[in-house]
């Protein structure tokens, strides 16, 4: 039986999402999640009976719409045509696991009692998160700013019935399932359509999802660039603690920590050094990594607190007896955080090919591109050619996002963040930065092979367990499968969570 997570208003943190998803854990509500749910329906319900006084998005028309009143008997329908006519996504499909997060980050901000919604509607989402029936969300339609409006009508669909959802890997119409899982299509009460699409879940979730990779990834570039460090036969004294307390940046600190307990007990190491110094990409290792690990902890807290927030619009005080419009579904403290997580993300992997580069020099009583007889073969000249292609098109993909903005909706929607696209775009540079580390772990490895002493013993048993995958190179063979077979490795690898966040 599977276990389960209960939704309440403890702060949802990164471990915690890592874990539910992880474990494949079921969601369920909580009678504190449940009730809050029904008492803010019930105010919202009780609110706008004979009330005539327009309230935005309740009893009025949308966006530079919104002056236009809607009568009693078409508010249910104002919600449904709201959902059905903001689907207007494009581009590729949003991977699966991200539309999941999506629907998790969505169940809870709407548990919180903000935003007036049906429990029966919030229940429908629980129910399609647990039977892994995925909406068909796609990449292209967010400005970022009024919410991801068009994802989350994708996202959202499913519940009237319409749109298409995945099962498995196959894409079927949402009115094919129904019936199965004896589901009649919701009947949306005021606000709910505007509180299902109100909201930042698909840059969150984006960005959650994200945070988990880059943690991941800044921990194999440390260990990864250790590996390098023994291949190069560099110095362990730019390591040094003491180098690093005067200038205690804590991501700094860290990165030479973990740079002296990866490589403690290394031969190469210890042995004695003709060269004085190293070039930036190896002695520069604690400065630069630590630099990113400080961005991810920035973007981790912006993250944390977006996650554990109401960010649909108007909110529900019913203490305060208020309902009231604002802006919290705009996106830029997240449009920010995202273009920091790019360029952080990106750095990581310029000075991963940088060391590539100085591996395949010749230099340091190493062969010419790592390979013996260098001219009949290549080696390992042209896996550094896709690094710095990849590389540059990550410079390219760091370009800021939130700097653009454009007028929307007459006018009334003039600033919008376009954090949907710093999303998309930073993903691709993470994923980029898995072809990169995997090139130099394939250029570390050979070096490291080619030397006469020894690693330290965590090195050499990771380098044991890659080289079941990935053999040494003797001659030239078709180094595309070494490359797809060190990211599958590395895609494989399992950190520790106490090791990542």
């Amino acid at each position: 039986m599977s276990e389960i997570h209960y939704i309440n208003s403890s702060p949802l943190e990164l471990s915690v999402i890592k874990d539910i998803v992880d474990n494949q854990k079921q969601l369920a509500l909580s009678k504190e999640a449940t009730d809050s749910i029904n008492n803010s329906f019930a105010f919202l319900s009780k609110k706008i009976k004979n009330n005539e006084t327009p309230i935005y998005g309740i009893n009025t028309g949308f966006g530079s719409l919104c002056n236009v009143k809607i009568s009693s008997e078409n508010l249910s329908k104002l919600q449904e045509n709201l959902v059905t006519s903001h689907a207007c996504g494009t581009g590729e499909y949003v991977p699966k696991t991200i539309v999941k997060l999506m629907l998790l980050l969505k169940i809870q901000s709407l548990s919180y009692g903000y935003s007036g919604v049906q429990l029966i509607t919030v229940a429908r989402l629980v129910a399609m998160y647990n039977a892994n029936i995925i909406p068909v969300v796609y990449t292209q339609g967010s400005l970022g700013a009024s919410g991801d409006l068009s994802p989350l009508a994708h996202m959202s669909l499913p519940l009237l019935g319409k749109g298409d959802v995945w099962l498995e890997d196959t894409i079927v119409p949402t009115s094919s399932i129904m019936q199965e899982h004896s589901w009649s299509p919701i009947t949306l009460s005021a606000k709910e359509g505007l509180a299902l699409l109100n909201g930042t879940q698909f840059m969150s979730a984006y960005g959650v999802y994200m945070l988990l990779k880059s943690y991941k990834y800044s921990y194999l570039a440390d260990l990864i660039s250790a590996v390098s460090i023994d291949a190069f036969d560099c110095n362990m004294s730019p390591f040094n603690a003491l180098v690093h307390k005067v200038r205690p940046h804590k991501g700094q600190l860290e990165t030479a920590a973990r740079i002296n307990d990866i490589l403690q007990d290394s031969e190469l190491g210890a042995a004695e050094k003709t060269n004085v110094q190293d070039p930036y990409s190896f002695r520069c290792i604690p400065q630069v990594h630590g630099a990113t690990k400080d961005t991810l902890e920035f973007v981790h807290q912006t993250f944390k607190t977006e996650i554990n927030a109401v960010t649909d619009n108007p909110n529900v005080f019913i203490e305060e007896d208020l309902i009231i419009s604002g802006g919290n579904f705009h996106g830029q403290p997240l449009a920010l955080a995202l273009d920091y997580m790019a360029i952080a993300m990106s750095e990581l992997g310029s000075i991963s090919e940088r060391r590539t580069y100085q591996l395949i020099s010749g230099l340091r009583d190493l062969p010419a591109f790592l390979v013996s007889n260098p001219g009949l073969n290549s080696g390992f000249m042209i896996p550094q050619y896709t690094a710095a292609s990849i590389v540059s098109q990550n410079k390219q993909l760091a370009t800021p996002a939130s700097i653009d903005s454009i007028v929307s909706s007459n006018g009334q929607e003039d600033h919008v963040s376009m954090g949907a696209n710093a999303a998309t775009k930073c993903l691709r540079i993470i994923d980029n930065i898995e072809t990169i580390l995997a090139i130099e772990l394939m250029n570390a490895s050979q070096g490291l092979a080619l030397r006469d002493k020894k690693s330290s013993p965590f090195v050499m048993s990771f380098i044991e367990n890659y080289r079941q995958v990935v053999p040494f190179l003797e001659q030239d063979r078709i180094m595309a499968d070494d490359i797809h077979a060190s990211i599958a490795f590395l895609q494989s690898f399992s950190v520790d969570s106490e090791l990542l966040f």
